[in-house]
């Protein structure tokens, strides 16, 4: 079962945004890879480039509705339609805000008139892109992750052409990493040209890695219903790591990786080859869609996927290959910040006791709070007004445990 945070910090903060891309066709013919939609008709893209098909398909909005206001612990997935509803929907209830980034809205960052720019959002989330980023489009989106934010791109198979524009998924992320103007493959991260489908249990041995040990549980298998894969370069990003591979004697390599993720700049990259896990199997009642969200490998999907959006929520020191620094049991939020932030973490047992050091880069120790915690999530808050722009360490130690996040204070 996906938590329900609930805080127990002294003050309200402004909770981290989500944003969901609907620009690239992700509604094209038999897709749906969206949180809500009201209205169904057809709708055109940039350059004339046909961007819901031919029919009724959705044309999501930008806030979905019923209001996510409305959301409880017991809301159904279905509140809202699109196949990723219930992950939208599990998002809210653990503590985000959720938006689309309507067709007809520009893929910006720094452009102060464009209200859903990407730096007003924590994480960007683009399912199966049908259309070409353009180099305007690339740049930002490379920005926004140096920056800090939170990068979640997920491809399909080879020959997924969803809109006949002559592109599919993964030669659009492709061609968004190989030819952006700033770097080439920054991410570390190429899709291969395969359609493949497969159960897998060939997770990497890493025991706290936040994707696999994290708030949401600890999935065990990932199923792939026509998936690619990716290959992972070392060289151009030391920090990419694969989470999920397709044969086992392969999860210490670069080659045949369904899930990985890595770090650029301040920011995070998530990376997955298939759009079958997170389809909650509702949405546009026109389109073929299966539940992969929760009805198939007990539900472990729902819990990568979660794992993995708290993961790209965080803002972490990476410590060498040091996994435990990117455990997402370990929440700092809001970050970047200028007067607090919220300290959330699992608690093992009643009562066990917990040390806490907010440190400077040289690792000079400024603050220190002790106590104990209550069995499950803990919340508590620092203040941080007294702090010089910068970036500081927040070391959290459990048990002899030690994991460390890294927090912006601007």
């Amino acid at each position: 079962m996906l938590l329900f945070i609930v805080s127990n910090s002294f003050a309200q903060t402004a909770p981290q945004k989500i944003l969901f891309d609907a620009r690239k066709a992700e509604m094209a013919s038999n897709a749906d890879w969206i949180i809500d939609a009201d209205i169904y008709n057809i709708g055109t893209g940039t350059g004339g480039i046909m961007q819901t098909g031919i029919g009724n398909e959705a044309n999501p909005q930008r806030i979905p509705t019923p209001a996510q206001s409305g959301i409880t612990a017991t809301t159904s997935e279905t509140y809202w339609k699109g196949a990723l509803s219930a992950w939208a929907i599990a998002c809210v209830k653990n503590g985000f805000v959720v938006e689309t980034l309507p067709y007809n809205i520009s893929i910006t960052y720094g452009n102060t008139n464009n209200p859903q720019d990407l730096s007003n959002y924590k994480i960007y989330i683009v399912d199966e892109p049908n259309i070409k980023f353009t180099s305007t489009e690339k740049k930002a989106i490379i920005q926004f992750v140096q920056n800090g934010g939170g990068l979640f791109m997920i491809s399909d198979h080879d020959v997924s052409d969803r809109n006949n524009d002559g592109f599919d998924s993964p030669h659009i992320w492709n061609d968004f990493m190989s030819t952006n103007g700033i770097a080439i493959n920054p991410f570390g991260i190429t899709f291969d040209y395969q359609n493949f489908s497969q159960t897998s249990s060939n997770f990497k041995a890493l025991s706290t890695d936040g994707f696999l040990h994290g708030l949401a549980g600890n999935p065990t298998q990932m199923k792939f219903s026509n998936g690619t894969s990716m290959t992972l370069n070392t060289t151009v990003n030391s920090t990419v790591i694969g989470v999920v591979y397709k044969t086992g004697s392969s999860t210490t390599g670069t080659t045949g990786v369904m899930m990985a993720h890595s770090h650029y700049g301040l920011g995070k990259i998530a990376a997955i080859g298939d759009s079958s896990p997170m389809d909650d199997g509702t949405g546009d009642t026109g389109d073929v869609l299966y539940n992969g969200w929760s009805a198939e490998v007990n539900g472990d999907h729902s819990k990568i996927m979660m794992n993995a959006t708290f993961w790209l929520s965080n803002n972490t020191a990476r410590m060498g290959n040091n996994e435990s620094s990117l455990s997402a049991t370990f929440n700092v939020w809001p970050n970047p910040s200028h007067d607090f932030t919220n300290v959330q973490f699992i608690g093992n047992a009643p009562n066990e006791t917990y040390n806490l050091l907010l440190l400077d880069l040289s690792g000079r120790i400024l603050n220190t709070f002790n106590g104990t915690s209550t069995e499950g999530l803990n919340t508590f808050q620092i203040p941080i007004e007294h702090l010089s722009k910068g970036i500081y360490l927040i070391q959290l130690q459990q048990q002899g445990n030690i994991q460390i996040q890294k927090i912006i204070v601007y």
